[in-house]
């Protein structure tokens, strides 16, 4: 779409959104992110200045975190779908479209009004993106990492195999522990030698 020069800005993508959904959540599940940590990963995921987020709303989105996990942590497209849905009809309002006082491009919202907290928008914000990622691809918008020691969650790409890992260090790490314990396995298995 082409923009003019005194266009406003276009609000980040559904991609965007989504990975900002999964940096968020990530970085809960990786330990006790303060309010520094989070304004940075907003940031580095389109939201524009001023971004301020206190010790209160830290525990709002670690709140809103877990509720958007159980997303990631559906097994199949009709349970991402369920969670999504009752997402939908819990914690977000009416669709409705804003261009934040003309600061940036028309685009679309499920909050209640511009200013709703951090919690708020991310749950509403992320719930239109994961929506969207699964109407467009017919299957879970992401998953949780199948790394015993990893946890993180992920956003599937595009078509292909399903994924099982966040990254390819982890699918090595699994990979590379599997081939060690079958390795010791077989030598568990093998009779004694003459001596």
């Amino acid at each position: 779409m082409p923009t003019t020069p005194d266009a406003p800005p276009l609000r980040p993508s559904v991609a965007t959104s989504a990975s900002r959904a999964a940096a968020v959540i990530n970085a809960f599940a990786a330990g006790d992110p303060g309010p520094e940590e989070l304004e940075g990963i907003l940031r580095a995921h389109g939201e524009p200045d001023p971004v301020r987020v206190t010790g209160e709303d830290v525990e709002a989105l670690r709140a809103a975190a877990g509720l958007l996990r159980e997303v990631f942590a559906a097994p199949d497209t009709d349970r991402a779908a369920a969670a999504l849905n009752r997402l939908l009809r819990e914690r977000t309002g009416p669709l409705r479209l804003t261009a934040h006082g003309g600061t940036v491009g028309w685009h679309p919202h499920l909050d209640g009004d511009d200013d709703v907290p951090w919690d708020e928008w991310l749950i509403a914000s992320s719930c239109l993106a994961l929506a969207v990622l699964l109407w467009e691809r017919g299957r879970p918008p992401g998953g949780v990492c199948a790394a015993a020691r990893c946890g993180n969650v992920y956003l599937t790409q595009g078509s292909g195999p399903e994924r099982r890992y966040c990254s390819r260090r982890c699918a090595t790490r699994e990979r590379v522990a599997a081939h060690r314990r079958a390795r010791v396995a077989r030598t568990r298995q093998e009779p004694p030698g003459r001596g």
